[in-house]
C-alpha cells in the first residue's frame, strides 16, 4: 500500500493498484500511537476478582505457565506467563477485586 498526500487534507491511497481518496478524521489524527504490551508484565485483560494466585516472588516461570485465576462474568480464565523468567512482584492477592489493564505481577 502505497499513500500519497493531496491538498485540502484528502489523502490517496494506493492498494493493489487501486486507487483510494478519503479525508482521514480528526478522531484518527490524535490517536495514540500503537504500543505493544511488555511481556514483563503481567495485566488484566478484563475486570473481574482474583480467585488464586498460583506463583510466589521468586518462582522461575516458563512461557505458558498458569500464574494466576481471574473470575470474570462467572467463568474462571488463566493468566499465563507471556516470557519466561523470575517473579519480581505478586502485586494481587485472592479475593481481590482487579480492573481492566491493571498490572497484576511483574517479571525480572
Amino acid at each position: 500500500m502505497k499513500e500519497q498526500l493531496v491538498t485540502n487534507d484528502i489523502k490517496t491511497f494506493i492498494v493493489d493498484g487501486d486507487k483510494y481518496r478519503t479525508r482521514l478524521s480528526k478522531k484518527y489524527l490524535q490517536r495514540k500511537p500503537y504500543q505493544p504490551n511488555d511481556p514483563k508484565k503481567v495485566i488484566a485483560f478484563i475486570p473481574g476478582t482474583i480467585k488464586k494466585v498460583l506463583v510466589n516472588e521468586g518462582d522461575t516461570v516458563n512461557k505458558g505457565d498458569n500464574l494466576l485465576v481471574l473470575e470474570a462474568m462467572k467463568m474462571n480464565n488463566s493468566i499465563l506467563a507471556s516470557a519466561q523468567g523470575v517473579i519480581a512482584k505478586v502485586l494481587v492477592k485472592t479475593g481481590q477485586v482487579v480492573s481492566k489493564n491493571q498490572l497484576l505481577i511483574e517479571l525480572e
